[in-house]
């Protein structure tokens, strides 16, 4: 058994390693291929970084790793053995993967015939995507992750706020180089940015969740498990008001399914309760495997 869970200790350490280079070498393309390429700053130390490019000339691959020693330093006992790790190894693997793509003549050559609109998308993706991966895996770039990890735990001050404000002071900063046309377009790749490292790391299969209060709740169990293959749990609620007990009907389905769902279920009552709300991850059968196949041709 010891062995057993050491196996899979090691398989699952080699995955993460594989994937946070992936995802180092993702972001780094973009960072070169579209960012530098195309004149878009970037937010944290990655921002900085093309600040110390731009007035001095200096290579990102190099300052990347300058400017986290001293933050991973100041770190280390907040991070955890493993932590600290995965973020020295994310910082020398984004490193690495910004000089490897500087010296690789095809990814200077990628010609968006000046659309800045399309940079700015292109490249939320590669950098929303590359950090989503490495993220997902347990590991970091460091940066002002780091920072903002500090501040939280020794003043209590959330990081969401902490690297708001750097974003901000990095992208101010970097109008000493940009007009605010190349502003705009950077500030578009940082809102598609965020949105593909939240759906890259929430999870392979995204899903819905629908509470249900109804007097046919038991009918309507058993009609979502029948007509969706999808399972249902019943929680004991009470009334606010009239303090009546009432049991609450949830189940799980995907996005495509909310549709049949909410038919089959105004079918049974009209006047049932129906809430909506968003499941970030789903995993377990029916979602990352043994999905229900779907035919055209089932009879309801």
């Amino acid at each position: 058994m010891l062995k057993q869970l050491q196996e899979k200790s090691w398989w699952a350490t080699a995955q993460s390693v594989f994937m946070i280079s992936f995802g180092a070498l993702f972001y780094g393309f973009g960072l070169v291929a579209v960012n530098i390429k195309n004149n878009l700053a970037e937010g944290g130390i990655t921002g900085i970084t093309l600040l110390f490019r731009a007035w001095w000339g200096i290579d990102p691959a190099y300052t990347t790793i300058l400017l986290n020693i001293p933050l991973i330093i100041l770190g280390y006992r907040f991070l955890g053995r493993k932590g600290l790790i995965f973020t020295i190894y994310g910082t020398l693997a984004l490193s690495g993967s910004l000089w490897i793509w500087q010296r690789v003549a095809w990814a200077q050559t990628i010609d968006l015939h000046h659309d800045l609109f399309i940079a700015g998308v292109l490249a939320g993706i590669f950098g929303g995507f590359g950090s989503g991966m490495i993220y997902r895996f347990g590991g970091t770039t460091g940066g002002s992750d780091v920072l903002a990890r500090i501040l939280e735990l020794e003043r209590g001050i959330p990081m969401g706020k902490t690297l708001l404000i750097i974003d901000v002071f990095v992208l101010l900063a970097s109008l000493s180089y940009l007009d605010i046309e190349h502003m705009m377009y950077t500030l578009l790749a940082s809102f598609v940015f965020s949105k593909i490292v939240d759906a890259t790391q929430d999870g392979s299969y995204s899903a819905k969740g629908m509470l249900i209060i109804s007097k046919e709740n038991q009918q309507i169990s058993a009609a979502l498990m029948s007509e969706l293959e999808r399972g249902t749990t019943f929680f004991n609620g009470e009334g606010g008001y009239q303090h009546n007990q009432q049991p609450v009907l949830y189940c799980v389905v995907a996005p495509s399914e909310i549709v049949a769902a909410k038919k089959i279920i105004m079918q049974l009552d009209e006047y049932a309760f129906i809430s909506i709300i968003d499941v970030h991850e789903a995993v377990g059968e029916g979602f990352t495997y043994l999905r229900p196949r779907k035919s055209i041709f089932k009879h309801h």
